[in-house]
C-alpha cells in the first residue's frame, strides 16, 4: 500500500505507540501534551544535536544533521537527528561529492539504553525512509543516549523490519478510526507525562457508569 502525503503520520509516534498505545492516541489523535522532566531533557538533547551546521566532513565521513525525511510505504514524515555518510566504494553517490557512501542514521535519546524495541523500532523506520528516498541499502544504525555518553547500535533485522511495518499500519487503523485505546496500566505509567491526562488509575476497569456510581455513593 502507498500513502498520500495528506495521510502521513509523524514518524517519532512510533516510539510513543510502541511505549503506549493510549500514550500515543492522546498525543496524535486527540492533541494533547504533558511535559514533565524527561521530555525537557529529551527536548535539549535533540536541540544541541539539531542546531549545529548543516553538513560537515571530517576525514571519509559527511555529516548531516536535522535531514527530513518520509515515505510512501509507511506513511510517515519526520526528520533524523543526525545521518553519517560513510564513505564506501559500494554505497551511493552524493550530489556536489566524491566517491560512494553508505548512510548510517543515528537517534540521539536522554537516559540510557532500554529494554524494549522502542528507540530501535523508531530508528528502524528512519532507515526504512531513507532507503526509499536514497534507493540504498541500509544494514545498521546507532542510538546515542544521553546518560551514558554511548552509541548502541542496531542492525535492521527482517524481523525488525515487519515489526515497524505491522506498527504503522496498526497506527494509521487507530488514526483513521479516531480510536483511542483503553488504560493498561503498568509500570511504565510512572515515567509517562500524560498522567494527569490518561489518569491511568481512575480509569483502568472502570466504565463512565461505575465511575459515576462509586461517587455518589461517596456522598451518602
Amino acid at each position: 500500500m502507498v500513502y498520500n502525503e495528506d495521510d502521513y503520520l509523524l514518524l517519532s509516534g512510533i516510539q510513543h505507540f510502541a511505549f503506549c498505545r493510549r500514550q500515543w492516541a492522546l498525543i496524535h489523535i486527540e492533541q494533547k501534551w504533558e511535559e514533565n522532566l524527561r521530555t525537557v531533557e529529551g527536548s535539549i538533547l535533540h536541540e544541541r544535536a539539531h542546531n549545529e551546521k548543516l553538513s560537515e566532513k571530517r576525514g571519509g565521513v559527511i555529516t548531516t544533521r536535522g535531514m527530513a525525511i518520509k515515505s510512501s510505504v509507511l506513511g510517515v514524515s519526520g526528520s533524523c537527528d543526525i545521518i553519517e555518510f560513510h564513505e564506501d566504494p559500494n554505497g551511493i553517490k552524493i550530489f556536489g561529492r566524491r566517491g560512494k557512501f553508505i548512510p548510517l542514521p543515528v537517534e540521539y535519546k536522554r537516559g540510557h539504553a532500554k529494554g524494549s524495541d522502542a528507540d530501535r523500532l523508531q530508528l528502524c523506520a528512519q532507515a526504512i525512509c531513507l532507503e526509499e528516498m536514497l534507493v540504498c541499502n541500509i544494514e545498521r544504525g546507532c542510538l546515542f543516549y544521553g546518560e551514558t555518553k554511548r552509541r548502541e547500535e542496531v542492525i535492521f533485522t527482517e524481523e525488525l523490519r515487519a515489526s515497524v511495518h505491522k506498527m504503522m499500519a496498526e497506527m494509521h487503523a487507530y488514526f483513521n478510526r479516531r480510536y483511542t485505546p483503553k488504560v493498561k496500566t503498568g509500570s511504565f505509567c510512572k515515567a509517562c507525562s500524560l498522567q494527569d491526562v490518561c489518569l491511568p488509575k481512575l480509569c483502568n476497569g472502570k466504565t463512565v457508569e461505575s465511575y459515576i456510581k462509586g461517587r455518589l455513593e461517596e456522598t451518602i
